[in-house]
């Protein structure tokens, strides 16, 4: 692990050559798709340290390494950079062929990516109803959608008759799509599950799974944070 969890600002010198034998990813404590990375990071066993970023502050030499500025971001010993939260878990299962955790069939891989991409337009209906319920903003038809889409998430469990998106064990969909279901409560949706039984029990069964035990932050912790980035001054330090 890096020396210190603290987030690094604008004004914290660059952190040294990342040791052989190790990757390092550039992430922040409280960001669900940098979450995403470290579930595979943990699922995989993969050696590595992480270097939390002020993403309200960010340093130069971390836009250099990701214009985009956005984490989570991955860097190999030989100085190789990536980047994207999907791309970074593919190339992780890549690089460590050491349990797998998308399936070897290419049909089978192809599903996953299609839900992948049914799942990237439900995400942005968790921040339109968090954040507009914070502001006091009428957010009833977001909750309307959002419910529909969840309905399309239970019905695909209850077609595969499976315990997980990808079968009867944890593989790559489902560390991908989690994040912002460990932070459902927190966000004031969880009401929108009520009409989804087979999603509700992939939550429970994803919070007793020792890799997103291991990768969690309690739901008072997301809250504290979330308080603090609504209120425009992000606590990224926030429990250290």
């Amino acid at each position: 692990m890096a020396p210190t969890q603290k987030c690094h600002g604008k004004e914290c010198p660059a952190p040294g050559p990342v040791p052989n034998g190790v990757i390092r990813i550039y992430s922040m404590r409280f960001c669900p798709f940098a979450e995403r990375t470290r579930l595979v990071l943990t699922a995989k066993g993969v050696k590595h340290d992480i270097v939390n970023i002020n993403l309200k502050d960010k340093p130069d030499w971390f836009l250099e390494k990701n214009p985009f500025g956005t984490v989570p971001v991955l860097e190999t010993s030989s100085g190789q950079v990536i980047y994207e939260s999907p791309i970074t878990c593919e190339y992780l299962d890549e690089a460590y062929p050491e349990k797998k955790l998308l399936p070897s069939d290419p049909f089978e891989r192809a599903q996953q990516k299609m839900l992948l991409e049914l799942y990237s337009k439900v995400i942005p209906y968790f921040y339109k109803i968090s954040m507009g319920k914070k502001r006091g903003e009428d957010v009833s038809a977001a909750e309307v959608e959002f419910t529909e889409k969840l309905s399309q998430l239970n019905q695909t469990l209850a077609k595969k008759k499976t315990k997980y998106f990808g079968g009867d064990s944890v593989t790559m969909i489902d560390y991908l799509i989690w994040p912002w279901f460990e932070r459902a409560e927190m966000m004031n949706v969880k009401h929108c599950l009520a009409n989804t039984p087979e999603l509700r029990k992939w939550i429970e069964r994803m919070f007793e799974d020792p890799v997103v035990k291991a990768t969690m932050f309690s739901t008072e912790d997301h809250k504290v944070f979330f308080d603090s980035y609504m209120d425009g001054k992000p606590n990224y330090d926030h429990g250290l």
